[in-house]
């Protein structure tokens, strides 16, 4: 079972291959994404690594985060599963009453 983890503050000429070598020396490294901009393609500065061992991972983490990378210091952390709530982002509406119209 892979563990994942998300690393910010990514420099955003980081690649996917600086990323993984930095990982591996802690473990296997199953996957490296560096998410990108839809449109212009650019990096968003972060990504995701998935490590093959949850020690490998959790060493990798404790090593890594506020460390420097490419001149910018890391935010890494265990990735939070899809669908995980931080808060309710982006809902703007609120309660709206029926009397009230838009």
């Amino acid at each position: 079972m892979s563990f994942k983890i998300y690393v910010g503050n990514l420099n955003y000429q980081t690649t996917e291959e600086t990323l993984r070598s930095t990982f591996e020396q802690y473990g296997e490294v199953e996957s490296v994404k560096i998410i990108t901009d839809r449109d212009s393609g650019y990096s968003k500065g972060f990504g995701f690594i998935e490590m093959a061992e949850q020690d490998a991972g959790e060493a990798a983490i404790n090593a890594l985060n506020q460390q420097e990378l490419d001149g910018r210091q890391l935010r890494v952390n265990k990735a939070n599963e899809r669908g995980e709530s931080r808060g309710n982002r982006g809902s703007f509406r609120g309660n709206r009453s029926s009397s009230y119209r838009y």
